[in-house]
């Protein structure tokens, strides 16, 4: 069965969203807990890139759906024919509201 390939893109906000994430955990965790973040989150990219409607859709946005990383943080991705962008890394303390 072959799979239909996709293309990852971010958005700035998300990309912003990560350099947040990655300035606070370098400051807060060790590197190895940093590294191990890292490596989650490439995992779970993989997996959206293999199956991205395994997901659930977003109540707050439903073109978007939300795949969790961890307890804190979420990510939201939308899918638009090949391309898959990752639109939002939602951290639990934020608004889901404000996502756009």
């Amino acid at each position: 069965m072959a799979y239909k390939k996709y293309k990852l893109y971010w958005s700035n906000e998300s990309l912003d969203n990560l350099e947040n994430i990655l300035d606070y955990l370098n400051k807060k965790w060790t590197p190895r807990e940093v590294e191990a973040f890292k490596e989650k989150l490439r995992k779970q990219i993989d997996i959206i890139l293999s199956f991205p409607e395994i997901f659930p859709i977003s109540q707050f946005q439903p073109r978007l759906r939300k795949a969790v990383l961890s307890k804190q943080t979420t990510i939201f991705y939308e899918i638009n024919g090949d391309r898959i962008t990752v639109v939002y890394l939602f951290v639990a303390k934020k608004n889901p509201n404000k996502i756009k």
